[in-house]
């Protein structure tokens, strides 16, 4: 077995959160007297945490303390409604249960908020994926490596044993700079042009091809 340790993304990889990130972002956005954003402009916004979606969505003149007060306020909100329309993608769950059936070691490392990480796993994947980290003030954010370092020793694996999964640019940096491979993932929110890009080592289509790179 090449790999015995696969490390997902969440948001876009094993869960499509879009559109209630975009629903809590613009209902805090309306209230606060900001204007809304597309669906495809929070597309393009996700993926470096929560801090970066709202500075990425306010107008360029807003102050540090600014972020940081609707940060918290979409925080709440996206806490309250984050289950309203997210979803598992189609075949992941098939593919989560033939990785425990056959001894896979699984974690989750997101720049999503820790909390909102450790539920949703819980909520869509308890017994499937042993470890779920997010973004807390111990450990950087991706693209920096120490969630997957974190996972891979709360696993008891190994670097030369361990893949990591993902749809982002910032997955595959994350992947780099942690010295392992990256399979980039074209359901997500980017296209396979940008993984094609950054150097993903392999890209598939549907959640089924992982199979074979990792056996």
């Amino acid at each position: 077995m090449k790999y015995d340790t696969i490390i997902f993304d969440l948001d876009g990889t094993l869960l499509n959160t879009l559109e209630d990130l975009h629903d809590s972002l613009n209902a805090v956005l309306f209230q606060e007297g900001y204007k809304i954003r597309t669906l495809k402009e929070v597309r393009c916004f996700v993926g470096n945490g929560i801090r970066k979606l709202i500075a990425r969505s306010l107008p360029d003149n807003c102050d540090d303390n600014e972020i940081n007060r609707i940060t918290e306020i979409f925080q709440l909100h996206y806490k309250n409604n984050m289950l309203n329309k997210t979803r598992p993608y189609d075949g992941i769950i098939n593919l989560l249960t033939y990785l425990k059936e056959n001894d896979f070691k699984t974690a989750i490392v997101s720049n999503k908020f820790d909390s909102a990480v450790k539920t949703l796993a819980k909520i869509y994947f308890d017994g499937m994926i042993t470890v779920a980290i997010g973004e807390t003030d111990k450990i950087r954010r991706k693209p920096a490596p120490d969630s997957i370092f974190s996972a891979v020793n709360q696993l008891a694996s190994s670097l030369d044993k361990t893949i990591m999964v993902g749809d982002s640019e910032t997955d595959v940096l994350t992947a780099k700079n942690a010295g392992i491979a990256c399979v980039g993932v074209t359901w997500g929110f980017r296209d396979r042009l940008v993984l094609e890009n950054h150097g993903a080592d392999y890209i598939i289509d549907t959640p089924s091809e992982l199979v074979e790179i990792v056996s």
